[in-house]
């Protein structure tokens, strides 16, 4: 029987599940790099994982979830996006200030009161981000997005997943219009220059590929008469 986890260990079967280590090994520096953490940490860390069986383990290839691995990190994921979307439909809280509240308090959430909060808030398929809340029994919608700088002119796209973790550019894109439910129009696009020109809500926006970096969505398709 596998030990309860700690904070640390939800904090790392959740990086290795946003590494896409649900369905294919993560390698440790990879693990390093997106926690923050120095790589033999992760070393030790990653052996202590594989003896719980949160997941499959060898050294000098990498990790990946186990079936267990992947419902638990589901489950600190679930709890992650509820309370992203309690703070700002209930309290109000901008979108640019969520995911660090979040993530401390995602672990202190007992099974009753993620149940009271997703009751509360209608059993919701999304956070304020786009990104999909994983259901109770552990499902997650697919989909296949792409970057918004993957798109070229004359396409619409719709957005539907920002990246969370940096309050300067969700601020920005909130400025901009650029949010999860809104159709853009890729204008032109200069690659010399990197510059894209995109329509969004009316307005002509100029905008390099850095500054749409963590933008994902689809393209619209096109209605025939």
């Amino acid at each position: 029987m596998a030990e309860q986890p700690s904070q640390a260990v939800q904090d790392y079967l959740k990086a290795i599940h946003s590494l896409g280590g649900a369905d294919t090994v993560v390698l440790p520096a990879k693990i390093a790099e997106h926690l923050g953490v120095r790589a033999p940490s992760v070393t030790g860390m990653l052996k202590r994982l594989a003896d719980a069986q949160w997941i499959s383990y060898e050294p000098g290839h990498g990790a990946q979830l186990t079936p267990q691995g992947i419902t638990e990190a589901r489950r600190v994921i679930r709890r992650h996006r509820l309370v992203e979307l309690f703070l700002t439909r209930v309290l109000g809280l901008d979108w640019s200030e969520v995911d660090a509240e979040a993530e401390a308090l995602e672990h202190a959430i007992s099974p009753r009161l993620e149940q009271a909060i997703a009751a509360h808030l209608g059993e919701p398929l999304e956070d304020p981000h786009g990104h999909p809340i994983p259901g109770r029994d552990g499902s997650l919608v697919r989909r296949n997005l792409k970057p918004l700088s993957a798109f070229r002119a004359g396409q619409r796209v719709l957005i539907r997943e920002v990246q969370d973790d940096n309050p300067d550019r969700l601020r920005r894109w909130r400025t901009l219009g650029l949010v999860p439910g809104v159709t853009v129009l890729i204008r032109n696009y200069e690659e010399l220059d990197d510059l894209f020109t995109v329509e969004v809500g009316g307005h002509v926006v100029p905008v390099g590929s850095e500054g749409l970096a963590g933008l994902h969505g689809e393209l619209v398709a096109e209605e025939r008469a």
